[in-house]
């Protein structure tokens, strides 16, 4: 019984290596962009390597199979490469949602996308109102590209000619009600500091702040713990 437990070990860290060796083989998008192709080839490469940690007998076939699938993917790879219509094929190609005001529902159907999914995406990316959206794009990853309206976009720097000063990471100074102390020694602030710009802001208590961030320029952002909830149901 013992030597099957190491012999499962073993395969197992086989699988490990072997899986770990072809995704560096394959490219980091497997990890990240995922195309249609590459997720499907990545649960069966899963599925393999999973079936070789317990194949106690005929691991050599998990083994081989994860190998084919491996160098298939790479050939299909350079094959995108060269040649746009393998790459649409595979890939998949950019469906337009809304454009011009005009929201497009055969689109929508092809994408398996309803309103309110829509909705929802427009709000998660950033836009509660979907009007000041020029287009909506859904990529070969499944994500969706927003194009916000001229008038709707944010002003840059160069549109006014300004020439800003750089800009750091805000630092975490109280999170969940505790203070984070090593984050106030790399900032250069002290207990007392915050301690007094809290007092400042109406916060008797650490505790009673959920979270508080501070930038380069000593801008402390406070925001209070509350036991309400937000019950107007307006985005559906």
């Amino acid at each position: 019984m013992s030597q099957e437990i190491l012999h499962v070990i073993v395969l197992s860290v086989v699988s490990l290596t072997v899986l770990f060796l072809l995704t560096k083989m394959m490219g980091y998008r497997q990890m990240s962009e995922l195309s249609l192709f590459d997720y499907i080839n990545g649960i069966t490469i899963g599925s393999i390597a999973a079936e070789l940690a317990t194949n106690l007998e005929d691991y050599h076939r998990p083994l081989t199979g994860m190998i084919v699938y491996g160098i298939v993917t790479v050939l299909l790879s350079e094959l995108t490469e060269k040649s746009i219509c393998a790459r649409r094929f595979l890939n998949g190609k950019p469906l337009v949602l809304l454009h011009h005001g005009v929201i497009y529902e055969k689109n929508l159907k092809k994408a398996k996308i309803d309103l309110n999914e829509l909705l929802e995406q427009c709000r998660v990316s950033g836009y509660f109102d979907i009007s000041k959206l020029q287009a909506i794009v859904l990529e070969g990853n499944g994500r969706l590209s927003f194009l916000p309206k001229v008038t709707d976009r944010p002003v840059t720097v160069n549109d006014l000619n300004l020439k800003p000063e750089d800009e750091d990471l805000t630092a975490v100074l109280v999170l969940d009600g505790h203070m984070m102390e090593h984050n106030l020694q790399h900032s250069g602030k002290d207990k007392k500091w915050l301690t007094t710009q809290l007092h400042a802001l109406g916060f008797s208590e650490v505790k009673d702040v959920l979270l508080a961030t501070c930038d380069l320029n000593n801008k402390l952002s406070v925001f209070p713990k509350t036991a309400h909830e937000h019950s107007e149901d307006i985005l559906d």
